[in-house]
C-alpha cells in the first residue's frame, strides 16, 4: 500500500510540472510579446550606418559590434535612419564603455535630422566623466525645446536616491521606454551579465514627443577640448506597441415609430483594431492547455488509485 501512495505521489508531482511551466515560461517572455519592431541590429551583419570618421566608428565584423570613439575634436559621427510612428516605444541597446578620459561624453541620441542633443526632438542617455564622476543621465528636449535632464547623482537632479555610477570595462544594457498616453519617458540601466538593475529614473514630460528619425552616437554637441570616451554597443532595438484585434458591439439602431410587429435582427459585432499599452504581456490560449490535461492526468491517477485499492 505504502510503493502505491508514493507512485500516485510521485505521479502528481509530475503533473504540477507541468501545470507550472507554460505558467512559467508565459511570465519570461510576456514583456517581449506584441511588439513592432521598428528597427533592430544585433551587428551580426553589417550595420551600414553612416559615418564621417570610418577610422574611429566601425563594424567588428569577427565580435558582432560597432566600435566607436567620441572625440569633441573631430566633430565625429555615425547614424542611421529609423523610419518612426510617432507613438509609444521602447529603445534597448548594450553598451560597454573602455576608454573614459576627465570631461568625456558618451551618448547615444534618438532625434531629428539635425544630430542636435540640444534641439528638440531628441531622448539623450549618456554616460560621463565629469564633475560628479562616472554617472548615468537621461536628458529629454521636446519639440518646443523645452530641455529637462536627470542623472544618477544623488540631489543633482529630481533623482534623490542614492548615487549610482557606472564602470568602465562592464557591459550595460539601457532601456528606455516612451509612454505616450502618460507622457512619461523612463530609462533604467542594468548589468548585462547579473542582470541586476542599478539605476532608473523617469521624466514626465509637458509636450508630446514626435518626429524623430534618426538614431546616432557622436560628439555633436561637444565644444572643444579632446575628451575623448571609446567603446562598443550592441543589440540595438527600438519597439512600439503592437495592436490587437478585439470584438466591439455595434451601435444599436433607433427605430422612430412602429405601426407593425417587427422581426428582431441578429445582434452584430464588429471587430476593430486597437493599440495595447507599452509594455504589453499576453498569454496564449495554447499555453493553457497543458495545465488542462494535467488536472486530467492527476484525476486519472486518482481514479486508478482507488480502483487498485
Amino acid at each position: 500500500m505504502t510503493i502505491k501512495r508514493h507512485t500516485l505521489l510521485i505521479l502528481i508531482a509530475v503533473c504540477l510540472l507541468v501545470l507550472v511551466m507554460p505558467i512559467q515560461a508565459a511570465a519570461d517572455t510576456g514583456d517581449d510579446q506584441n511588439v513592432n519592431v521598428i528597427y533592430q541590429t544585433s551587428f551580426a551583419s553589417d550595420p551600414r550606418w553612416t559615418t564621417n570618421v570610418p577610422s574611429t566608428n566601425y563594424w567588428e565584423p569577427g565580435a558582432g559590434r560597432y566600435h566607436f570613439t567620441i572625440d569633441p575634436s573631430t566633430g565625429g559621427y555615425a547614424w542611421v535612419p529609423v523610419s518612426f510612428k510617432d507613438t509609444s516605444f521602447k529603445l534597448d541597446y548594450d553598451v560597454m564603455l573602455t576608454k573614459m578620459q576627465d570631461g568625456s561624453t558618451f551618448r547615444l541620441v534618438f532625434s531629428s535630422n539635425e544630430m542636435n542633443p540640444e534641439k528638440g526632438p531628441a531622448i539623450v542617455t549618456k554616460f560621463t566623466n565629469g564633475k560628479y564622476g562616472q554617472i548615468m543621465w537621461l536628458q529629454v528636449v521636446t519639440p518646443s525645446n523645452k530641455m529637462v535632464e536627470v542623472n544618477s547623482q544623488s540631489d543633482v537632479t529630481a533623482y534623490k536616491g542614492s548615487t549610482v555610477k557606472y564602470e568602465i570595462n562592464k557591459t550595460y544594457h539601457v532601456a528606455v521606454v516612451y509612454d505616450k498616453e502618460q507622457n512619461t519617458i523612463t530609462m533604467k540601466v542594468r548589468e548585462k551579465e547579473s542582470g541586476q538593475e542599478i539605476w532608473g529614473y523617469f521624466i514626465k514630460l509637458t509636450d508630446e514627443l514626435n518626429g524623430m528619425s534618426r538614431l546616432w552616437i557622436g560628439s555633436l554637441g561637444d565644444y572643444g577640448g579632446a575628451y575623448v570616451s571609446q567603446g562598443v554597443i550592441d543589440n540595438i532595438q527600438i519597439t512600439t506597441p503592437g495592436e490587437v484585434v478585439t470584438a466591439v458591439p455595434t451601435t444599436a439602431a433607433t427605430i422612430s415609430s412602429v405601426t407593425a410587429p417587427v422581426t428582431p435582427t441578429k445582434k452584430v459585432t464588429a471587430k476593430t483594431t486597437v493599440p495595447t499599452p507599452y509594455p504589453t504581456a499576453t498569454q496564449s490560449p495554447s499555453s493553457l492547455l497543458l495545465p488542462l490535461a494535467a488536472l486530467g492526468i492527476i484525476g486519472g491517477c486518482m481514479f486508478l488509485f482507488q480502483r487498485k485499492e
